[in-house]
């Protein structure tokens, strides 16, 4: 029996019998799609190109030092700072997961009580920029802080230090486990239930069945988010330089600011980029040896593990965490913004502050939005080789520091563009390759799980390819793209390094006012911005979990 075949057959609308095979409507082959991977590789390039412009000012810094800077980058201080740098991060790495992991998994799997609430308490570490914690931390746990105060009449005349490693890591730590509870809790929301239930049948115990069954399948997830903290701690400005722990950041933010040494702390700076680089390529060829591990189970709603008498310790563990990274912080800049004895004769203007902070964050994410689209859609709908490098290079810009960022614009717009110096079109451009990456990720996880067929199909019905993509392609993809934009804003809002250098004169955000208080020692200029940051902030998580749902 032969199969009738049509006898003109359109390349454009024939579908692949395997369902298994990924269809691409980039392919080169279709001579109707060819000019569009063109317009898109042509897009990507140039929003790249933008994105490694940093890049270039480390290369023309560097250069500048000659046999000398060579000299100094296997010198031993260089090492030092390396190993502090490379220490700090595993440290931060090791802890997030400790932490992220059972709090995912008991606000996901269990009937921990109010795990919905705890979950977004437990999150509230995101809207909390992590100067803003080291803050709190030193003013709450320093050698005479308000610990310090309550343990005085029982002869406690100083505390411990704080400073150095152990204060940076920890801080960073409480800011960025809920970059691993993230990916670790929708790993498990994809993973079916049926798995563990077939292990309990065989006779696992649920520790057993857990330790067998469920972590080995989110194992991608644990090093995406271990990678993240990692990358988070590496390129950390704040913490480091109100903890005096000689990273790499403090040690550029010296070289810039006491020494004048442009081109060391150049060299500095790209010695950070090749290290984090080296982080990310060793995740990347891991998770290609590790393939697929999750598996999008039937979607049926499990049954939530009972604790039992473990109940009180989860919610111990959980009341804890939440306290210590979101509680503290609450508890200073209210009682700084609320003491009516901390006053400053300098006028707080907040509702100038606010918009200027919203204005920075909503303009980045509209940026970023548009610019990651033609990235974000080439890695979800081209197998291309020139896609792949232009996605790992628009990726760098979120290695950098933002202080390298920074000082990188400031160099170009005074040397070759001084109508762009201390504009706020500059400060978006900052800010924008700084968090490139996270609306390429967004928008490429949304196209990703969006068949192309289904653009093919609307070709068919008549639209063509603009129209397929605006007709089907956008609105089922919007909540991806919107979830980006919410996590680039909250971050543009957060930023402290690149806003406080490319900043318009007298253009101050709710984060430089906060940071520049504190230097000057004006607590009552902290309190209510620092507050109204948080809460600002966390207008974008509602953002990001309504997403989830």
């Amino acid at each position: 029996m032969t199969s009738h075949t049509p006898a003109t057959p359109n390349p454009a609308v024939i579908i692949p019998p395997n369902n298994q095979r990924r269809f691409s409507i980039l392919r080169q082959q279709h001579p109707t799609t060819a000019p569009r991977y063109r317009v898109l590789v042509a897009l990507g390039t140039l929003v790249v190109a933008a994105a490694l412009l940093p890049m270039v000012y480390l290369v023309i810094r560097g250069a500048g030092a000659g046999v000398d800077g060579l000299a100094y980058v296997f010198s031993e201080r260089t090492v030092g700072i390396a190993l502090n740098s490379l220490w700090l991060a595993l440290g931060v790495a090791g802890a997030s997961l400790a932490l992220g992991v059972p709090f995912a998994y008991l606000t996901t799997r269990t009937d921990l009580p109010g795990r919905r609430i705890w979950l977004v308490a437990g999150l509230l570490g995101m809207v909390i920029p992590s100067y803003l914690g080291a803050i709190a931390f030193i003013e709450a746990f320093g050698p005479v802080g308000a610990a310090q105060k309550l343990l005085e009449p029982f002869g406690v005349a100083r505390l411990p230090s704080v400073y150095g490693y152990f204060g940076a890591w920890m801080v960073i730590t409480l800011y960025t486990f809920p970059y691993v509870v993230l990916p670790v809790r929708a790993a498990l929301l994809s993973l079916d239930p049926a798995q563990d239930e077939a292990a309990r049948i065989l006779g696992l115990s649920r520790w057993k069945a857990f330790f067998r069954v469920t972590l080995p399948q989110l194992r991608p997830a644990l090093a995406a988010g271990a990678l993240l903290s990692m990358l988070y701690a590496l390129s950390d400005f704040g913490v480091v330089i109100l903890m005096r722990y000689n990273a790499f950041t403090r040690a550029i933010y010296t070289a810039y600011n006491s020494t004048f040494d442009r081109e060391r702390a150049a060299l500095l700076a790209i010695t950070l980029v090749l290290l984090t680089s080296v982080l990310v390529i060793i995740e990347r060829k891991a998770a290609k040896t590790r393939g697929r591990s999750v598996h999008a189970g039937s979607r049926r709603k499990f049954t939530p593990v009972p604790l039992g008498r473990w109940k009180w310790p989860a919610l111990m563990f959980c009341a804890v965490l939440v306290f210590v990274s979101a509680g503290i912080p609450l508890m200073v800049l209210g009682g700084w913004a609320l003491n009516p004895n901390v006053t400053s004769p300098v006028p707080l203007r907040l509702d100038v502050l606010t918009g200027q902070t919203l204005l920075v964050g909503v303009l980045t994410a509209i940026a970023v939005g548009i610019a990651a689209l033609p990235l974000a859609i080439l890695g979800a709908r081209s197998k291309s080789r020139a896609g792949r490098w232009l996605i790992g290079a628009a990726y760098l810009g979120n290695v950098l520091p933002g202080l390298v960022i920074g000082l990188s614009m400031v160099y170009f717009a005074a040397n070759y563009a001084p109508s762009l110096y201390q504009t706020l079109p500059l400060l978006i451009y900052g800010c924008g390759v700084r968090f490139l990456p996270f609306g390429i990720s967004s928008t490429q996880a949304a196209l990703s799980g969006i068949s192309p067929r289904l653009e093919e199909a609307a070709r068919t019905l008549g639209d063509n390819g603009i129209k397929a993509i605006w007709h089907v392609t956008v609105p089922l993809a919007w909540a991806g793209v919107l979830g980006g934009m919410a996590l680039v804003a909250l971050n543009a809002m957060k930023e402290l390094p690149t806003t406080l250098l490319l900043a318009p004169i007298g253009y101050r955000t709710l984060a430089t006012q906060a940071w520049t208080a504190y230097e000057s020692g004006s607590r009552a200029l902290i309190g209510a911005p620092g507050l109204l940051l948080m809460a600002i902030s966390a207008l974008t998580l509602a953002v990001l979990l309504w997403r989830e749902r």
